[in-house]
């Protein structure tokens, strides 16, 4: 068995589950793209049979990516397989990672097949996956729900049929760390022909042991490939965090004995690109990544680091990513700087045209902000990923007045399409009154069901606000993310964000988890 752990990325595709985070083809492919610089070993690109923005995003992604393996999800049949296989037609390297439930209750009330009729289904997808690509794996959903002696069965049938990984999910995060080793050790002791895949384990966070039960697969069980997402995002609970495995495993080698293929100072960078793209904010105590992760407010510990880093620090800020380089760029400074600044962030630009709209952006906040610090580059940048030309809403002019006693009021001008409108609203407050305004001339009927600020840099009332709102209607839910100075431009921004959403009308089908 090897001692390199394999790391598996399934954002683009499990994490993009998480209700309101479903991405465009272009953001997909800009955190593909990070995600090769962190050296993720597999990217889960998506389910290329669920939509067709879905296949044209994998599709993208295994036409650019080179140095990790693309991967696209399938359900286990020949549809499904063929579409996946179609899409990861241009890739470096690729595979087709196909699933069917396996647990009882799933078989009956969601499949309604029997067992036989699943074991047929598994064993017919992989044998005919196997003809279109060379690298298949294999998921049981619900695998550690499933009977043993059958789950046995199937998964030796499968190794039989040609799939080089194994994958066991617990699907609904029910495990515990000891058990779910030991279930995997079992498993691999159990299937004669185990030697011939790796392992894996794909874990949620239900129970908030997604990340132990990970890690005990690989401990206890033998698996040498997790499964995991960027700052855990995901449906529910969330997913196993790439970040959070991925340091345990570095800092504790002593006692995993395992090594590693990813870049770790790229994991801050990746963080920030997923949080700002799908509006999902990381929360400041989050392990790794939080804004509160490498900061010490007790006098002790303050004393302690000042004397002897490793008195209370196990990993070095750096070493992921964490940095406190800032950009000080005004009104003279040249279009030179910042493109070096945007390498340095990893941040590639699609054209130089971008460039000259991201540069226009960035001097315009600068005649805003005095000093401008890397995440307010990723936020410009991010902020205007979409182009005007695919968006449909565009904000144009805000104002507002609002004081003690007296009513807040907005008047705002957008575009919708190639109209221009100018509307205007009381509202609680000036966001209030804002939305309102907007909503009186679109009339979406799109509820709010989340509206959250983020500084994007701290210690300074200076800093940009980025504000998020998610949005529901007819079954979809959207979020949209704006940054500005002003706290209420950005929740205007944020707001047409999610509106053009909501107007793109790309479907996400789930899928396995």
């Amino acid at each position: 068995m090897t001692d390199k752990l394999i790391i598996f990325d399934t954002t683009l595709r499990d994490g993009e589950q998480s209700p309101g985070a479903s991405m465009t083809k272009d953001e997909k492919l800009r955190i593909a793209r990070q995600l090769e610089r962190l050296k993720v070993d597999v990217i889960e690109a998506g389910f290329a049979a669920s939509s067709n923005g879905d296949f044209e995003a994998v599709k993208a992604i295994a036409d650019h990516i080179k140095d990790s393996t693309v991967c696209s999800l399938s359900r286990a049949n020949d549809r499904d397989i063929s579409r996946a296989a179609e899409a990861l037609k241009g890739a470096a390297r690729s595979r087709i990672h196909t699933f069917i439930a396996t647990s009882p209750l799933h078989m009956e009330k969601k499949l309604r097949m029997t067992p036989e009729q699943v074991y047929e289904q598994a064993r017919l997808a992989v044998r005919f996956a196997r003809n279109l690509n060379d690298d298949i794996e294999f998921s049981p959903e619900d695998g550690y729900r499933s009977e043993p002696d059958f789950l046995c069965r199937v998964l030796e049938t499968v190794i039989k049929e040609g799939v080089r990984t194994i994958n066991i999910p617990d699907t609904v995060g029910y495990a515990v760390p000891e058990l779910f080793g030991e279930f995997i050790r079992d498993l691999r002791q159990r299937v004669p022909n185990s030697d011939k895949a790796v392992w894996s384990v794909h874990c949620h966070n239900d129970l908030g042991m997604a990340v132990a039960n990970s890690l005990a697969g690989v401990k206890i069980g033998g698996a040498r490939q997790i499964e995991c997402t960027i700052n855990g995002l995901g449906e529910r609970a969330g997913n196993c965090s790439l970040e959070e495995v991925v340091m345990a495993v570095k800092t504790r080698r002593d006692y995993f004995g395992l090594t590693l293929g990813i870049d770790t100072s790229q994991i801050v960078p990746a963080s920030r690109m997923v949080s700002q793209t799908t509006g999902f904010v990381v929360q400041p105590n989050k392990a790794v990544v939080g804004a509160n992760a490498f900061a010490h407010a007790s006098g002790i510990h303050q004393d302690g680091v000042l004397k002897a880093r490793d008195t209370y620090e196990i990993m070095r800020a750096e070493d992921v990513g964490w940095a406190a380089n800032k950009i000080v760029l005004g009104k003279l400074s040249g279009r030179n700087a910042f493109k070096q600044r945007l390498q340095e962030l990893g941040i590639e630009m699609e054209s130089e045209a971008d460039t000259n709209a991201a540069f226009a952006r960035f001097k315009d906040l600068a005649d805003r902000k005095s000093e401008i610090f890397d995440e307010d580059i990723i936020a410009l940048v991010g902020d205007e990923s979409v182009t005007h030309e695919q968006e449909h809403y565009r904000l144009l002019m805000l104002e507002q007045r609002s004081g003690t006693g007296e009513r807040p009021h907005a008047r705002v001008a957008f575009a919708m399409g190639n109209d221009e409108f100018h509307v205007e609203s009381d509202g609680n407050g000036p966001v209030d009154a804002s939305l309102k305004a907007i909503e009186l001339k679109v009339r979406s009927g799109a509820e709010l069901v989340l509206y959250s600020v983020n500084a994007i840099t701290s210690g300074s009332t200076e800093s940009q606000g980025e504000v998020t709102v998610r949005l529901q209607h007819g079954g979809r839910v959207v979020n949209g993310v704006g940054s500005d100075p002003d706290i209420v431009v950005a929740s205007a921004k944020a707001y047409l964000a999610a509106l053009n959403k909501l107007h793109s009308k790309n479907d996400r089908v789930a899928a396995q988890g």
